[in-house]
């Protein structure tokens, strides 16, 4: 082989090597194209808050537990008890009081009872001595016991604005004086608990009147 042949094969393999790199095989550039696709992983949806920027979210607090309290029951006191439950009957009540006169209030009261009462029953003795202390409280008379029974033209046994004088050792004022001590002390209830007036069965009640009891000679009324 000559010079010029071998220069003319070489200038031949040459051009046949560059051809076939120029020219790219399908499958291989596939491969090559579908490894460089890289798979996005899926994320959860971005939630946009909708707070403005002074609004802070706020953690809902749990309810707090329920305290549980035990309520006592309040003291009685002096005024809350009735003396009343001290005793069985209006006779009980009244054979418990000592003889002391020597407060003017009970005094006037007692004449009260003595006077207008004496011979009734003690409930009705009782309700007269009521309806003097009545009224005391109802604003159309004196505000005092005494100047209740004291009264002009109330009490016929007043003279000349002055009680009396009474004999402390009859057994009937003693009795009046103790029925006006149950009914100060409210030691026993009347039945004639708002009657602000009383008279003899025998006189017929003022128009208008309402009758709140009857009781021996008297009915009471207001």
């Amino acid at each position: 082989m000559t010079f010029f042949q071998r220069v003319a094969t070489v200038a031949a393999i040459s051009l046949t090597l560059t051809g076939l790199a120029g020219v790219g095989t399908p499958g291989i550039a596939a491969d090559v194209n579908r490894s460089a696709i890289q798979v996005q992983p899926v994320t959860a949806p971005v939630i946009i808050n909708t707070l403005t920027p002074n609004m802070v979210p706020q953690a809902v607090p749990s309810p707090a537990p329920a305290i549980l309290t035990t309520v006592e029951p309040a003291a009685q006191t002096q005024s809350q008890a009735d003396d009343a439950d001290k005793f069985d009957s209006l006779a009980a009540a009244v054979a418990a009081q000592d003889q002391d006169i020597s407060d003017g209030t009970l005094r006037c009261l007692a004449a009260a009872v003595y006077y207008e009462s004496k011979s009734e029953p003690m409930a009705g003795q009782l309700a007269v001595a009521q309806v003097i202390i009545n009224r005391t409280k109802s604003g159309r008379f004196p505000s005092d016991v005494c100047g209740v029974v004291k009264q002009r033209g109330q009490f016929s046994f007043v003279r000349g604005g002055a009680l009396p004088v009474i004999d402390a050792g009859r057994a009937q004022y003693r009795t009046a004086l103790a029925v006006a001590k149950v009914a100060l002390a409210k030691a026993w209830s009347s039945t004639a608990s708002n009657a602000l007036y009383f008279h003899a069965r025998r006189v017929a009640p003022g128009a208008g009147r309402i009758v709140v009891a009857s009781i021996g000679n008297h009915v009471f009324f207001r």
